[in-house]
């Protein structure tokens, strides 16, 4: 019998005898339509036609382009094809029961809301299954997504949603081999499991379970063997779980209590089960619970009737916790054909699917930018970036840059490999400088600023730093990129793009756009203490004779965590007074907000970091470049060409000056006022 005969005949078998899931899950049985049936019947493929139309001879690799490919769906086929015109994002997701995080991101009505109601409309998403009960996954995932859909009118989004009744080991092209090779351990991929034994028992008893979110639950579960003792619903402490895992019923009070209760009890973990029926769900705190951090693990699993038994019987439990790698849950490919990682799921939501869909929306749109006419001067390209020295280049520059009034700075990290996990952990800043002229007023001035991404190799911005351009003040410059010196290494690229406006008024006359001529420093950062404001002094500053605008240009940045999370999660507040009168303020007021960096995705702040990147920060996100403050202050200012106007700096803490009691945070900051002509 030929391959494809085979394959026929698999997916025949399969949808007649109505594969379905494991007893344990917590879903009606449906079955396909003779309609369905026969359209997913007519769109299998030959595996080796397929696996000949893919090109692909090796692993496929993040960066590759992704060849084409079909797939039978339940309503037809879904067909990529590289370079088409109407191609966007594609997102593929690969079920299994065997996972208690995927059980729970299919289970959580808040989870598929988020994918109905915030999926860019230029993605599409496959879903595939990994299990023999791949006909059985489709008909409940469409279900599952068409209900959630038409609760919330959004029926739009159905038409970009495709479910395949074929199991990924029969697909017969090559994303089989992607999701195989990218397999992982971590929250969004591995089969995080429980393992209990007992007296008695031949075999040990192991179950899929899920970890409770990391951000606010500072245990880890150890590599060795715990005694689990029952503690009942957990409700409240219970001294007899000293030192051991405690085991509670779900229910009566919050994931939080119970946890908290376990940890006055001085129990070295929580595990919490499902009762029948129900689903496993993310323990997480709410509200003010999440203030207070506890420093002890916990998961939930389902209910396994042989541990009741045992423990109501008198006999010792002992559990321990492993983590078996399995393919990988997600791949993408974003609007320019390629293969792309889609990360670290923090918890479970389809949120993190959107993140990923809405950043390869912003690559693509920075690709058209990247096409618009510009003199580009190359600085690094692929250069490694580590230790004190940092990437160091000598520039040529134009000749003349009088003819420019915009500077976009073009740049890139990538990690030494291709793959997420060669990346450097955790977030560090990064500047670049530049020196024209050693003797100069501009030499090593901050021209850029940017923050690492953890552990996620995707990165691409433009920054505007068109005011600085009378920096770049000779004909060869150096610059210098670099971060904390212990940081791993990282693979940067860097472009300066020129270019000049042409702008025209409503009378159809060309009018020349200001162009700054001189820069003047202003304040830098430092400490956020209850010394910070007293090292600042007015600066008394004239205003040259040709100035047409005076514009405030600043950098600011938040770091370190004192008592009350400053600077980098307090809501901090930066000052510029001119003429003792007029005040300009930038507050961060998105910093430790649980969400405030998502909503920079759309701006290039990298999604899906191995580390909590969704709060917001002090002027910063991870993975993403910090953008220049500026205010037109022309208004405020004497024009007269004397030393009549002054500026002074001063940054506030709840509207006062900071005062932490222990470790106090830093501001980093450049400052300076740009004069245009």
């Amino acid at each position: 019998m030929s391959r494809s005969c085979s394959c026929l005949l698999y997916l025949l078998l399969v949808i007649n005898a109505h594969v379905t899931t494991a007893e344990e899950r917590p879903r009606r049985r449906l079955k396909l339509t003779d309609y369905e049936a026969s359209q997913a019947d007519s769109a299998a493929h030959d595996d080796s036609v397929a696996l000949r139309r893919s090109g692909l001879t090796g692993t496929p690799e993040p960066g590759y382009q992704a060849a084409a490919f079909r797939v039978p769906t339940l309503s037809g086929e879904f067909v990529y094809q590289p370079g088409a015109v109407t191609s966007g994002s594609v997102v593929i997701h690969a079920f299994t029961n065997k996972s208690a995080f995927l059980e729970c991101l299919w289970s959580t009505e808040a989870s598929l809301s988020s994918l109905v109601e915030d999926l860019p409309a230029s993605a599409q998403v496959l879903f595939l299954s990994l299990d023999d009960s791949s006909v059985s996954d489709a008909l409940w995932m469409r279900e599952r997504l068409h209900n959630a859909a038409m609760k919330r009118s959004q029926k739009e989004v159905l038409s970009r949603l495709h479910f395949s009744p074929v199991p990924v080991f029969a697909l017969g092209n090559w994303i089989p081999s992607v999701l195989y090779s990218w397999a992982c351990t971590g929250h969004n991929c591995g089969l995080a499991q429980t393992v209990f034994t007992s007296q008695g028992w031949k075999m040990p008893v192991i179950v899929k379970r899920l970890d409770a979110r990391y951000d606010w639950l500072m245990g880890r579960w150890g590599q060795w063997w715990y005694q689990l003792k029952d503690a009942g619903d957990g409700c409240e402490p219970s001294p007899s779980v000293a030192g051991s895992v405690a085991w509670l019923s779900e229910g009566n009070c919050s994931f939080f209590t119970k946890i908290q209760n376990m940890a006055k009890s001085n129990a070295s973990g929580v595990l919490v089960f499902a009762e029948p029926g129900n689903s496993i769900q993310e323990m997480n705190c709410v509200g003010d619970e999440c203030l207070s951090l506890l420093g002890l693990p916990a998961s939930m699993v389902h209910l396994e009737p042989s541990v009741i038994h045992a423990l109501r019987s008198g006999l010792p439990v002992n559990v321990s916790f492993q983590t078996t790698p399995s393919p990988n849950f997600f791949i993408g490919i974003d609007q320019q054909g390629a293969l792309s990682e889609m990360g670290w799921f923090l918890y479970p939501t389809f949120s993190f699917v959107n993140w990923q869909a809405q950043w390869f929306d912003f690559y693509a749109d920075l690709q058209l930018k990247l096409d618009l006419p510009a003199t580009v001067i190359p600085v690094f390209d692929k250069v490694q970036m580590q230790g004190d020295k940092g990437a160091v280049a000598v520039v040529n520059l134009p000749p003349d840059l009088s003819g420019f009034d915009t500077l976009l700075l073009d740049a890139s990290l990538s990690c030494p490999g291709r793959r997420d996990s060669s990346c450097p952990p955790w977030d560090h800043t990064v500047q670049l400088f530049v020196c024209c002229d050693h003797l100069g007023p501009y030499c090593n001035v901050e021209l850029g600023r940017w923050i690492t991404a953890f552990r996620r190799g995707i990165g691409r911005w433009q920054t505007d730093v068109s005011p600085l351009i009378p920096v770049l003040d000779a004909s060869k410059c150096t610059f210098t990129m670099k971060t904390v010196p212990w940081a791993m290494p990282w693979i940067v690229s860097l472009n300066l793009r020129f270019s000049a406006a042409n702008l025209t008024n409503l009378s159809g006359n060309h009018t020349e756009k200001l162009r700054p001529f001189r820069v003047m420093s202003l304040y830098s950062g430092g400490t956020f203490n209850k010394t910070y404001n007293k090292r600042y002094l007015p600066i008394k500053f004239p205003v040259p004779a040709s100035t047409k605008k005076v514009e405030l240009y600043a950098v600011i940045t938040g770091h370190g965590s004192d008592e009350n999370g400053c600077g980098e999660f307090c809501v901090t507040s930066h000052h510029f007074l001119f003429n003792g009168v007029h005040s300009n303020c930038r507050t961060f007021d998105s910093a430790g907000s649980a969400l405030g960096c998502t909503e920079r995705v759309k701006d290039g702040a990298v999604p899906n970091e191995h580390g909590t990147w969704l709060y917001g920060r002090g002027g910063w996100c991870d993975g993403l470049p910090v953008d220049p403050w500026r205010v037109n202050v022309t208004g405020q200012l004497e024009l007269s060409g004397f030393e009549s106007n002054t500026v002074l700096y001063f940054g506030l803490f709840g509207g006062k000056d900071p005062d932490p009691s222990q470790q106090p945070g830093y501001i980093i900051m450049s400052s300076f006022l740009i004069f245009y002509k």
